[in-house]
Order: structure tokens, then sequence, then C-alpha cells
């Protein structure tokens, strides 16, 4: 049995979670200040006896972004007293320590730094209590991490992607790969988990022979329309989720239905909100891990205070209370005194018996006043309780629930109250679209798009902050119309141009699987332009650069004239129309005052006129194009962008083979790197390349 039970212990990790520690949580309380240390000195003390290999705290190490000398110094004392000593560490890393701890000035884990001698390492991902700020983008746990006590991961390099690195862990034939992904804004987060700019990285070899853990600080339940992160986002090869920010203790590893993975929730180790939630008994996890398989243990914590809560309705209580009574209220309280009473003889019941456990409980009575009741004084009845109870203060919540209508019955849940304004906004937005179209005068009505692919392409806009959606669903469906016109060879009038429009427009409202391919094709276009956008800039400002070292050499007069047209620009804004029609006026002086405007706009530098229309260019506008008349009167703004109805058809393209194949190959190539990369990760992410329908304008900003 011995020997069996060492093999065992070979191939088993075994290790310590718990999350939201909050440590200095009420530091200069005279009663509750040294709650979170010795809990948290508790923590350490099960990791001990228990030999764990290491600890893993999901978050929330501090309570304060900037904790005091007090708490970092308390901190500090227990890691040192039960971290470091000279048993020997089981484990080995395999990944790249400079890429999991990239961010740390000693890029590798603290039980291999020579200089130190751990015997139980932690790893800890930050909060948002405790996460990076000001200009060195430094945080508490830095200062662990340096000083070779604790180390951090789970940092992430970009705002705009992120790519989560794991440490690749090995005990005996046991691998686990360890991902982490810090606090983020959940609406943050949750925009880049829509647009897959989250990626995991999965190890090469023996892909499937890794245990994947994945720990994660954020909104689980949901507060808002993206201020929380379904678990649906996280990939299904993860096999348990650590979940750190919620204070409720759910450790019992639950499974996802959908994704099949299962989800732990430690929840924290301290009361910092008198609510339901924080009522729930107070645990941390020891995980063992052998191959595959998993198995949690659940360990009390006997040193956190204990907490009551009670609700009571006065309205349920129509035999007790009379709001006619002229004594009511002193009913009301000697009510609320035998209700307090019975809460601290419940506390005292589920006391453990640990010396060290606090002796004065929590105590929060919350009474819904509701029905014309009144309130009595709080700091009165708090003075009896001041010697007996934690928060004396807080013990009686006053609040009036609303009133609901005689129809509805159904008991409030602040749940749905909460998640319904954000479903009725996005069903609400389409609807607007479509019945504002639809009520509309009949010049500006719809002639092209659909209603529902503008309600859904505004949609895009609101929800998912794409500011280009519109604009390219209106330029994705003017190159559709156009294709359709010319493999018709419809006659250059604009009554039969109008009717063939017209039912082009009604074959695809009857089509909507190939309407939804075309909002999705133009939301893939949209989000493309974003970070071409970007490039964009970039090479202005060297232009921009350049252009000022040639107003240099010319003459004085003409430099100045130059500088103000240039300044005039920058305050209306930097779009790309602006600059180029500077551009030109900046070339013509600089060849002289013969020079004319078309010679200027013939020479190397020169912006391409189809920008100016394309960019700022309505909706309304975009329909007149088709006309003849008004084609011709754009053709040359609309040169390379827009067809000539009137023209040979085999004389007429959107874009010059050429110039197509010059300049996609760049964008295809990254793109096709990336989707290898990323299909190496076992994470299957949509791709730009080979883009059909990607325009001119698409391609040039991609040059």
């Amino acid at each position: 049995m011995s020997t069996a039970s060492s093999h065992d212990d070979e191939d088993t990790f075994k290790i310590l979670i718990a999350t939201d520690i909050h440590l200095g949580y009420l530091e200069k309380d005279p009663v509750r200040g040294n709650d979170t240390f010795v809990t948290f000195k508790e923590i350490l003390e099960h990791a001990q006896k228990n030999e764990v290999d290491f600890i893993l705290l999901g978050g929330d190490l501090f309570h304060d972004n900037k904790p005091s000398r007090k708490t970092i110094h308390s901190c500090l004392e227990l890691l040192r007293k039960y971290c470091m000593g000279d048993r020997p560490v089981q484990f080995e890393i395999l990944s790249d320590q400079a890429v999991n701890f990239h961010y740390s000035k000693f890029p590798w884990v603290n039980y291999q730094d020579e200089n130190l001698n751990i015997s139980i390492p932690v790893f800890s991902i930050h909060g948002n209590h405790d996460d990076p700020t000001g200009a060195d983008a430094l945080c508490a746990l830095d200062i662990l991490s340096c000083a070779g006590l604790l180390n951090h991961f789970g940092r992430s390099a970009s705002v705009e992607k992120i790519d989560i690195s794991p440490i690749l862990l090995r005990k005996g034939r046991t691998k686990i790969a360890l991902y982490g992904l810090g606090a983020i804004p959940d609406e943050r987060l949750y925009r880049m988990f829509v647009n897959k700019q989250v990626t995991m990285l999965r190890p090469k070899e023996d892909e499937d022979g890794w245990f994947n853990l994945f720990v994660i600080h954020q909104n689980r339940s949901k507060h808002g329309a993206t201020n929380y992160i379904p678990e649906q986002f996280l990939d299904d090869f993860i096999n348990l989720v650590v979940w750190g920010h919620e204070h409720e203790c759910k450790i019992a590893p639950f499974q996802n239905e959908q994704q099949r993975f299962y989800v732990s929730q430690p929840g924290s180790s301290v009361v910092t909100s008198l609510s339901p939630g924080e009522a729930v008994k107070k645990h941390i996890g020891l995980l063992h891990v052998k191959g595959k398989k998993m198995k949690m243990q659940k360990i009390a914590l006997e040193t956190v205070r204990t907490f009551q809560i009670e609700d009571i309705v006065l309205a349920d209580h129509p035999d007790l209370f009379n709001p006619d009574n002229p004594n009511v209220t002193q009913a009301i309280q000697a009510f609320c005194m035998e209700k307090v009473e019975m809460m601290l003889d419940n506390a005292e019941r589920e006391r453990l018996g640990n010396p060290r456990q606090p002796e004065r409980p929590l105590i929060r009575l919350r009474v819904d006043y509701a029905g014309g009741f009144e309130p009595f004084s709080v700091h009165r009845f708090s003075q009896k309780y001041i010697h007996r109870v934690a928060n004396p203060k807080d013990i009686i919540h006053f609040f009036r629930r609303r009133e609901q209508k005689e129809k509805n019955d159904i008991d409030l849940n602040f749940g749905k109250l909460v998640s319904r304004p954000a479903e009725g906004i996005t069903l609400r937005v389409e609807d607007l679209v479509k019945q504002y179209f639809q009520t509309a005068e009949k010049k500006v009505q719809l002639s092209l798009l659909t209603e529902r692919g503008m309600g859904e392409a505004v949609q895009e806009f609101v929800d998912k902050e794409e500011k280009d959606a519109i604009e390219e669903l209106v330029k994705f469906q003017l190159e559709k119309t156009q294709k359709f016109l010319k493999e018709h060879r419809t006659d250059a009038e604009e009554e039969k141009i109008d009717e063939e429009v017209r039912k082009f427009r009604e074959s695809r409202k009857k089509n909507t699987e190939e309407e939804d391919k075309e909002v999705r094709e133009a939301m893939t276009r949209a989000r493309a332009h974003r970070s071409e956008d970007a490039v964009l800039v970039a090479a202005s400002s060297d232009e921009d650069s350049m252009d000022m070292d040639m107003m240099g050499t010319g003459d004085p007069s003409e430099g100045l004239s130059a500088t103000l047209s240039r300044g005039r620009s920058r305050a209306r804004g930097r779009a790309r129309g602006a600059r180029g029609q500077n551009s030109t006026a900046r070339g013509s002086s600089r060849r002289g005052r013969g020079s004319t405007s078309q010679e200027s706009t013939s020479s190397s530098r020169t912006y391409k006129p189809v920008s100016v229309p394309a960019k700022n260019m309505s909706i309304i506008d975009a329909f007149k194009s088709q006309k003849p008349n008004a084609s011709l009167r754009s053709s040359q703004s609309y040169s390379e962008d827009i067809v000539d109805i009137d023209s040979d058809p085999e004389d007429t393209s959107f874009v010059p083979s050429s110039k197509v194949n010059q300049r996609l190959p760049t964008t295809s190539s990254l793109s096709k790197r990336g989707s290898q990369s990323q299909t190496s990760r076992g994470v299957d992410f949509e791709s730009d390349e080979d883009d059909p329908f990607m325009s001119p304008a698409t391609s040039r900003r991609t040059k």
C-alpha cells in the first residue's frame, strides 16, 4: 500500500486553490481590521499541512490597488514564513518562462532562483482590485514577484489582441497546462471575445495529453448586456476553469453543458459586502490532478467571521403591524430586536470553536417597509448592540420594494430586471430602423438596401461599436448591385435601372440566408478596417514629416501659406480626404505659380480623390450614384470605385487586376500565417483571406 501511494504521489499534483482574499480590507476598523490576515494565515497553514505542490490564487489578493505598508508587511511576513523552506519542489516547468513571466524583471519561476529557498511556490493572477496601473503598469503583485515570494502571471501585453500562453508543468506522468488571464474591464474583454481577438495557445507536442487549467477573474453572473463573460466564450478543450471575482462560494466543480468543461468558483475568504452571497460558508479547495482526472476536496475556513442575514417584509404581517396605528413604529422596532437576538443565537451555534475565529458576528436585517410604514432610527437601534456585533452601524437596512401592478402576481426577479433593458434595446434598435423606413417619406425610402440589412448594421454599430458597419454595408450592396446590373446588361435608362434595382432588392429580401451572409461579410470588412486604419495613421505621420522637410526648401512666403493651410486642415481633423486636397495645394505651390492643379495631381505624391467621397458619402448620395447623370457628374471622384453604366462592359472593371495582385499579397500572406498559427493552437478564427468582395478602398488602405 505504501508503494502504491508513493507512486500516486509521484504522478499527482496537489494544488491549493483560493481567490479574493482581499488583504487590507477594513484594516483601520478596530474590530474587523485583522480578519483578512488571520484567514490568509489559515490558508497558508492548510497548504503547508497538506504539502501541496503549489498555491494557485485567482486574483484580488489585495483589496486596494495601493495597499498600505501594514498590509504589504503582513503579506510578506506570512509568505516568507509558510512558503520558504527546505522541502524540495517535485514538479518542473517545460514552457518558456521568459514568455510566461515577460513583465517580471526576473523572468523565471521563484523556486528555480539559486538565491531563494522556496518550498511552496505561489502562482497568482491579478484581480480588479489589485490590477496594474500607472505609467509603468505596476501592481502590488509585482512587488511580491520582485521579492521572489510570488509568481505573477496572466498579464496581457496588448489591449487589442490577447494571446494566452500557458505555463507547462510536469510531475511524473501528469502534465498541466496552466492558463491565466488577469482582470480586464468586462465590456472590453466581451468585445474582444466577440471579435475573436482572444487566443489560447496550445502545446504542439501531445496536444491531448495535457490537463488544461484556466484561471480567470471576471464577472460570471450577468450584470448587463456585455458586463460579464459568458462561459460559452471559453475554449472547449479546457478541463477546469477556476473563476475568481465572484464572492459566493461554489467551489464544487460544475460542468458546463455546452462546452463540457468544469467550473469551480471558490469565492472570497472574507465578507466584503453584506449580501446573501457572502453568507454562504467560505471554503478553499485542494485540487488533485493525475493524468486527465481530477478531484476537488473542499476545506472549510474556520477563522472567517460568522455572518447572518435575513429579510422581513412588514406588509406580510398585517396581524402584527397596522400602518394606521400610532404605535406601529415601536412595534416594528421590538420585532426587529427579537429577530436580531435570534440571529445572534444562530451565529453563536455556527461558531466552529477555533480560538482564532472572531467572536462578534456580522448581522444584517433587511426590512421592507413598503405599504405605508415609516422607518425608525437606525442609530439608536445600533447602540444596543455596539459590544455584541461587529457591524453595529449596518445591522438594519430599510428599503422599499417597488409595488407591482395588480395583474402581475410574480415576485420581482432583480436578475431579470437587469437583463430586460439590454435585450429590449437590442430588439428596439432593429425595430426602430424598420419602422422608420416604412413610415418615412418616399424620397428617403430605401431603394437599394433592405430594412433588415440596415437594422443588422445599426445593431452592430450600437452593440459592438463597429464604426464602419453601416458604411461597409452600403458599399458592399453598391458593389453587388453594380455587378448585377453589369451581368444583366441593363440599358442606361433611369427607369430601367430603377426597375432592375427594385427587382434585385426584392429577391434579396426573400433570400434571408444570402442577406445574412452579406451582412456578415460587411462586418468582417469593417473589423478589418480597424487594424488597417492604425497602419494608415502611422504612414500619414511619416508623410507629414516629409512634407515639412520639403516645405523648408521653398520660398519662405510659400512655405508660410502651406503651413497655414496645413494648420486649417488639422483644425478640421485628420481626414484622409482633407490631407489629399491640401497636398495638392502644396504640390502646386512648390512647382510655381504657372503650374495647375491637374499637373500637381499627376505627380508621384498625390492622394487618390476616391478617398474623399468614399469616407464621407451619405447613404442617399450612394443611391444617387446609380443614376447615369449622377455617375457622369462624379466620374472623376468615383473613377475607381463605381462603374460607369454607359461605358462599354468590356472596358469597364472595378479595379485593374494588376493593382489587385500588387496590393493583396501582403494582407493575404498575413492572414494565412495567422490562420495557420490559430489552427495549430486548436482555435478556429475567421479570416479575410481571398475575400472576393474586398473593395478597392480596402486594398488601398492595406497598402
